[in-house]
């Protein structure tokens, strides 16, 4: 073989020899290979998780996603991956596939995991899905017995959300009480709004008996979910009062209902109520939510319809959970009114309620409305860097119907 033929070949190994040594030291590379050579699933999936990381810290994100979605449809069983394939997934703002991967490890730990439902709760409060993200705090608490700092912390944000001020101070006081040293419930506290607490009175004021009010037209739904309060319904230093007999009974409402004691919280709910007249708004509005919870439908439906009425813009959510009742009765004029409002109350804070509004307009035929809501929706969250991945589909199907 001649000196040229030589160099030729050992230029072609060294070549080699470095593509090689390249490959061996990629990550991505190597990762891939351990994947393909895992002895358990659990170890695949351990892997693939490693190797999801590896792809966004490199810019991948796109390749990340894919990698992360094999995972969520394997069948393994192993709690922990799920957990963290959950946490991988909302590090990447996708929401639903995050709430699918926390709740299948819930699942296959048969409810006891509160860590898991502690993040599903967070991931819920971000999207606007403040009832499941309650369910979800609250489920963590009972398994840790109510000494679980971080989710006292996170239901003290969705008390916070839904005009509860007095609740969320509440918690944000729990979670101090578990861990000192939270700072984020410290801070929390300390801009809480004061004005809005419940205290006790030394003096029971004079009660007056509570007007009664006409039955809203169903032809008008803007009666139905009153933009404004009624006035006398609220003082408006905005600090409520409560007797010493009714505050306990109040207190003792919550500490049951956060128990899960529904019917039993109920009774205290409404033993405060015979002693305010029938109408203390706090009260009236997480009687409604235990009612709910209970079935009662109807029930819930008559202190929700007068907290909407009264003290609709102290306590937006009314105007929310009405409406869900609104639908679930078919009354979708009214239902349309009530999340209308909840919408006004909540933007920019919440923008889930525009997805319930285009829902309810879509039912009625009112394509061009649906459309709008949604577009306002996908709008708020491009902002955030958050669009959801469904959404392109679902503007063209309603643009579709327009023409």
């Amino acid at each position: 073989m001649n000196i040229i033929a030589r160099v030729i070949i050992l230029f072609l190994v060294c070549i080699l020899s470095v593509s090689t040594g390249l490959a061996q030291k990629d990550p991505v590379v190597t990762l891939r290979n351990q994947i393909e050579d895992a002895a358990t699933p659990q170890d695949r999936i351990r892997l693939q998780l490693k190797l999801a990381d590896e792809l966004i810290a490199t810019g991948q994100k796109s390749e990340a996603l894919q990698e992360l979605q094999l995972v969520a449809n394997s069948g393994v069983f192993d709690p922990i991956a799920f957990y963290n394939l959950g946490n991988a997934f909302a590090r990447l703002g996708e929401s639903e596939a995050a709430i699918a991967a926390y709740r299948k490890a819930i699942d296959q730990r048969k409810g006891q995991y509160s860590r898991a439902y502690n993040n599903l709760g967070v991931v819920l409060l971000r999207i606007g899905r403040w009832d499941e993200a309650y369910d979800a705090l609250i489920s963590a608490l009972k398994i840790e017995a109510l000494r679980y700092a971080e989710a006292s912390y996170n239901l003290g944000r969705v008390y916070e959300a839904r005009g509860q001020s007095d609740l969320a101070a509440r918690e944000w006081r729990r979670a101090l009480a578990v861990d000192p040293h939270h700072d984020a419930a410290a801070q929390a506290l300390a801009r809480s709004r004061t004005e809005e607490r419940i205290v006790v009175a030394d003096v029971r004021p004079a009660s007056k008996p509570a007007a009664s009010r006409p039955a809203a037209s169903k032809a008008d739904p803007s009666k139905a979910a009153a933009t404004e309060s009624e006035s006398g319904a609220i003082p408006s230093s905005k600090t409520l009062k409560l007797d010493p007999i009714s505050y306990d009974f109040l207190q003792r409402a919550r500490n049951a209902a956060e128990r899960g004691k529904l019917p039993e919280a109920v009774d205290h709910y409404h033993r405060l109520l015979d002693r305010e007249n029938g109408y203390f708004a706090p009260a009236n509005l997480e009687l409604s939510y235990a009612l709910l919870s209970l079935k009662r439908v109807d029930e819930a439906f008559e202190n929700l319809l007068q907290v909407s009425r009264r003290d609709g813009a102290r306590y937006p959510a009314s105007y929310y959970h009405l409406a869900r009742l609104y639908e679930y009765k078919g009354e979708l004029q009214l239902a349309e009114a009530a999340f209308s409002q909840a919408s006004r109350a909540y933007t920019p804070t919440n923008f889930y309620f525009l997805l319930d509004l285009s829902r309810v307009r879509e039912k009625q035929g009112n394509f061009k409305g649906a459309l709008e809501a949604l577009e306002r929706y996908v709008a708020f969250m491009e902002q955030q860097g958050r669009k959801p991945a469904w959404s392109d589909q679902q503007l063209t199907q309603l643009r579709a119907k327009i023409k």
